[in-house]
């Protein structure tokens, strides 16, 4: 398949065939955006029959302008697809959610009026929930896939909306292909399955026929997508936003979430094992921890630039599928959020809480890109679907905490009492009334739109693949190994050659290495598709704080250590270690075979938290065994306990000991980096010193 350039400025059709596949090219301004296989027999109409042009461009003012409400074929693609299940969200199905606080560093009123923003002095509440997209409520946590890192801010002035994810960019770069997007990656709709995963073949049909997709695949392939806790991944706002002062003056935002324990992932064998071993790992993670009164912290940074700045980039500032990178605008951190209280009630407040891009307070203002156009409109439309009418906001997880009053009356599930016989504006009868507010109310900020009205994405969103080049160029070796196993596992798992083969194109231009290896553990080298694409990509200089691993200082807090005891146990050696790792800010947990307990040396019962068989290494940060002789051969015998020891080696985490036992002499483990004897001098001051450490990549495997 070749991609070609458009010759001409307006969206053309042109043809082009291959030895596996005849494809229809759409162009538009400046190159390709999507192909589809031929021959099309049946034309694409709305629901009243009218044939569609364009299935790829909402209709904006100008290329770069906002999207025009008239456009009555996104609206009503979108609304459908709002509407497609009913209770359950189509995405973000799967969600946990804490309350707590944000609270300013300073004043940011040389940028903006929003209070929130301004008075350090004040805790804002807030309600932050986390999800994963693709799966149904009833699915694993440990999935493959993006997450969603949503925040209520209950402000002064109104809710404050902050819809984001864990990766700052996304899939597209216009609304109007949302609908297709998720319907590639759900369930296929003829046999029911996959649930809650992409490695099947309508998803990566669909992502290898949208070049603008790759950038995000990168993140997605990435150990990003299988975070080892909600406390321990980052969140962004995605979109660029706008920040208005009190003149009126506005500056473009990023916003980013920054953990305070860091960031963490766990390996795909752990996942696939996590999901078996408790489905809820995620959930139950984010409540122990507040229940235990560990409540988690993320630092919020904005990157702030003007208009002149936008203008040096590479790219375009509205292109949701690209990062402005920190080296180019540095992050500001202004506030921190604290999460310190679960919900009283899943349903009433998890399940019924109601994000909305579009809620936002004074001082705050959009920009006109395009897939944040569509998700203003989209996000209203879902929530009076979901929540059965207009008055979903009176929920108490949802209704402001300052006051509010206006002249919408009626609907089903009304739950305030209206008194008055006036329920409009403006009106002599009632004085009272609620008004407009020159002086205090929203006002969008002043930008200029010009252009014809236009279905054409603009030129400046051309480059699909450098800022790709630069997310993997950018990462640490391991998670270069983990992201091109990951891109192997799923494409091995299609059963359309030529979507395969597709992909393998698309990777060829991202990096020829990646693109190499991944050929060579499906099979295939040769054989990948060569793709041109719209805009040749380039090479950007790397950024650090794209990594996941190596960027923050190495810590315990947050994590938690499986103390595996089996019968003779030094009583001494192990209340020790339990001190030190709890000092440190983790937790421990206590194993024995069976759920009673275990005798020490001394003949004395130990209580356990958790049994051996429910107990696997993957559950934990960091593992120790520690056993007397007879204990040692019992665990030895163990399948439990090899493989409990044989996971922990294999995940590269820190192991140990009370001296070398038989159980690790049987499965073949031996003092290596991060695997360690405990009984030594210095023992347990440097098995903290590794537990610290994380991960031992050196003993990682090949493959």
């Amino acid at each position: 398949m070749k991609h070609e350039k458009a010759s001409k400025p307006a969206a053309k059709r042109s043809k082009t065939s291959n030895r596996s596949a005849n494809f229809e090219v759409r162009k538009t301004k400046g190159g390709e955006t999507h192909q589809q296989a031929e021959p099309s027999q049946l034309p694409i109409t709305t629901n009243q029959g009218l044939q569609i042009a364009d299935n790829q461009n909402s209709l904006k003012a100008g290329e770069r302008g906002p999207t025009l409400l008239e456009d009555f074929i996104v609206r009503e693609k979108i609304t459908h697809f709002d509407h497609e299940r009913i209770p359950e969200r189509i995405v973000h199905a799967r969600g946990s959610a804490a309350h707590g606080y944000f609270q300013a560093y300073g004043s940011l009123k040389k940028y903006t009026k929003a209070a929130f923003l301004n008075d350090p002095k004040v805790k804002t509440p807030v309600f932050a929930r986390f999800s994963t997209v693709a799966g149904e409520r009833g699915s694993a946590d440990l999935a493959r896939d993006v997450r969603g890192f949503a925040v209520k801010f209950y402000t002064s002035e109104g809710n404050f909306d902050l819809v984001g994810n864990n990766i700052p960019v996304f899939f597209i770069q216009d609304a109007i292909k949302f609908p297709d997007l998720i319907h590639s990656v759900k369930i296929e709709p003829d046999r029911g399955f996959p649930q809650a995963a992409s490695a099947h073949d309508t998803f990566w049909d669909f992502i290898s026929l949208m070049p603008e997709s790759m950038h995000m695949i990168m993140w997605v392939m990435s150990d990003r997508a299988i975070p080892r806790s909600l406390r321990m991944m980052e969140g962004f706002g995605i979109h660029t936003f706008r920040l208005v002062n009190e003149a009126g003056k506005t500056h473009f935002v990023k916003w980013h979430w920054r953990p305070k324990l860091g960031n963490s992932s766990v390996l795909w064998d752990e996942a696939v094992k996590i999901n078996g071993a408790d489905s809820d790992f995620h959930r139950k993670d984010l409540w122990e921890a507040i229940d235990g009164g560990d409540f988690p912290e993320w630092e919020l940074g904005l990157q702030i630039f003007d208009q002149e700045t936008a203008d040096r980039f590479e790219f375009d500032v509205l292109d949701a599928t690209k990062i402005i990178p920190e080296e180019f605008v540095p992050l500001q951190m202004v506030g921190k959020m604290v999460l310190d209280r679960n919900p009283d009630n899943f349903f009433a407040e998890t399940e019924q809480v109601a994000f909305c891009p579009s809620h936002l307070v004074p001082g705050l203002d959009f920009s006109e890109d395009p897939l944040l156009q569509g998700r203003l409109f989209s996000y209203l439309d879902t929530q009076l679907s979901r929540l059965g009418g207009p008055n979903f906001h009176q929920l108490p997880v949802n209704a402001p905490k300052c006051p509010f009053h206006n002249l919408q009356r009626d609907g089903i599930h009304q739950m305030s009492l209206q008194k008055g016989r006036v329920s409009y504006e403006p009106n002599s009868l009632d004085a009272e009334a609620p008004r407009e507010s020159l002086d205090h109310g929203f006002q969008s900020a002043t930008r200029p739109v010009s252009g014809a009205t236009v279905r054409v994405r603009s030129e400046s969103f051309n480059d699909h693949y450098s800022q790709a080049r630069l997310f993997y160029k950018s990462i640490t070796a391991p998670e270069q190994k983990h992201l091109a196993n990951a891109l192997t596992f799923e494409l091995g798992k299609l059963e359309t050659e030529a979507i395969r083969l597709r992909m393998l194109g698309h990777l060829q231009l991202i990096d020829r290495e990646l693109a190499d290896t991944v050929s060579e553990h499906l099979g295939v080298e040769g054989k990948a598709e060569q793709i041109t694409p719209a805009k040749a990509p380039v090479d950007l200089e790397s950024s650090p704080a794209l990594r996941l691993y190596g960027k923050t200082k190495p810590t315990l807090e947050g994590r938690k250590v499986g103390i595996l005891l089996g019968s003779g146990f030094d009583d001494q050696l192990k209340r020790e270690l339990a001190t030190q790792i709890e000092s440190e800010g983790a937790k421990v947990a206590m194993i024995t075979e069976k759920i009673q307990g275990e005798m020490d040396a001394d003949g004395k019962l130990h209580a356990a938290d958790m049994a051996l068989r429910a107990a696997p290494s993957v559950l934990f940060d960091a593992v120790v065994i520690l056993a007397g002789p007879e204990g040692d051969k019992k665990l030895a015998a163990d399948p439990n306990a090899q493989a409990f020891l044989t996971d922990a080696r294999r995940h590269c985490k820190a192991v140990g000991f009370s001296g070398i036992p038989l159980l690790a002499k049987k499965v073949g483990v031996i003092e290596e980096p991060g695997i360690m004897d405990l009984t030594g001098k210095g023992g347990v001051k440097n098995f903290i010193v590794a537990g610290k450490t994380g991960r031992f990549w050196e003993r990682e495997e090949e493959k």
